[in-house]
């Protein structure tokens, strides 16, 4: 009776090393997993590959309505672009922000802008009002802003160059950071002549802070809400015609060309009111736009062009305050002042904004947030002290302006 033995197989010899290997390339993995998860544990964060491609700019609009925060410079400086792939745009829908059209819907929006921002303050200016005539103004220019930031894809799918018209031009021409800044320091100082003591002075001034950053902040969180309910109702008409296009951007040019005629043609009564203003409101805005392209992406979540177009403007309308308020050796002429007022209200008014820094304010992480609106609001007080403060004590500058028009 023969033993039976047991003869391993060939089969079986090579199946040995590649299980090996299979088994080394297991207990890899899961070091490779193990060390992933420490890492995520450690940091917080999940970990990406360097294939992965880089991450999705922030919608700053759905930032503003879940109240969080973005993480880059990129999403702050795509508050002034116009709508871009990050929208979900075809590449036929896209405009670049120096694109003739972007540019050219400024000069209307502008125009636009400062006559609703002169209006508001003409009818919410009289005896015995309770709020002061630029809330009125901010709160009103922030809430479009809000809205319309809310709405950049669907406005992108329509004609991307309305969007920035519509945030950067309207919107930035009707609020105003440097007017705001103004009335502030004017408050410190008591440049209306009211009867009331330092005490009352101070409480002005800080009111006028603090409302103006309530109503600005909650106008664009508000705007940016309602957007998002009118969302799904939104039907995007048809892109238009390229005939279309080419007529608006020459309708816009036209816009802005009869603001020549106006100021000259016009009684000479409306050149400080209005038709001075409106010569000078589209250099004001292409100004903060350009520096909003070429300065906000410079620095990671802090909006250096919209803080250098505030601080610029704010500085100006300083100096154009004291050429205003000249004692001595007497007024300006007429034609002097109504190119002064023209200058304050169009260009510094243009130059600086509350929405688009309201906007960025509202979309930073908290200290970041911060830190800008303190550093712009001390920055602007300090610049206004600098500038009025050595004019008013030596008394050749009245605390009110005297010219006459």
């Amino acid at each position: 009776m023969s033993r039976a033995v047991n003869v391993p197989l060939a089969s079986d010899n090579r199946e040995e090393p590649f299980a090996e290997a299979r088994n080394a390339e297991d207990g890899q993995a899961q070091s490779r997993q193990a060390s992933t998860v420490e890492k995520v544990l450690s940091s917080g964060e999940p970990s990406q590959d360097n294939d992965s491609p880089p991450p999705r700019r922030s919608d700053v609009g759905n930032v503003l309505a879940r109240h969080s925060s973005v993480r880059d410079a990129d999403s702050l400086a795509s508050i002034d672009r116009p709508p871009s792939e990050e929208e979900n745009l075809p590449p036929s829908k896209i405009y670049g922000p120096l694109s003739f059209p972007v540019l050219v819907l400024l000069m209307p929006a502008s125009i636009f802008g400062v006559l609703a921002r002169l209006g508001l303050q003409a009818i919410t200016t009289y005896d015995g009002k309770e709020i002061f005539p630029l809330a009125w103004v901010q709160g009103a220019g922030c809430l479009v802003m809000g809205f319309a930031l809310g709405l950049k894809e669907p406005i992108g799918q329509f004609y991307g160059p309305l969007y920035t018209a519509i945030t950067t031009g309207f919107c930035g021409s009707l609020t105003t950071f440097s007017g705001w800044q103004v009335d502030i320091f004017e408050s410190w100082i008591n440049g209306t002549a009211s009867h009331r003591d330092w005490l009352r002075d101070a409480i002005d001034g800080a009111g006028k802070t603090v409302f103006t950053f309530a109503i600005s902040l909650s106008a664009i969180s508000f705007g940016a809400h309602l957007s998002k309910l009118l969302l799904p109702y939104v039907h995007t008409p048809r892109t238009p015609s390229r005939p279309v296009r080419y007529t608006l951007s020459a309708l816009a040019v036209l816009v802005y060309a009869a603001a020549y005629p106006a100021y000259f043609r016009m009684s000479p009564r409306f050149r400080h009111e209005a038709t001075a203003a409106l010569l000078f409101s589209f250099p004001g805005t292409l100004s903060r736009y350009l520096l909003s392209l070429s300065l906000n992406p410079r620095l990671k979540l802090f909006p250096l062009g919209t803080f250098a177009a505030n601080m610029v403007g704010t500085a100006l309308l300083g100096t154009f305050q004291v050429l205003r308020s000249i004692r001595h050796p007497g007024p300006l002429s007429a034609n002097a002042c109504n190119v002064l007022q023209g200058l304050a209200d169009g260009y510094c008014g243009c130059l600086t904004t509350v929405s688009t820094f309201a906007a960025e304010v509202d979309a930073l992480p908290p200290r970041r947030a911060w830190l800008y609106a303190v550093l712009s609001w001390l920055t602007g007080q300090v610049l206004l002290a600098i500038i009025l403060g050595p004019s008013i004590g030596v008394g050749r500058v009245s605390r009110e302006i005297t010219c006459r028009f």
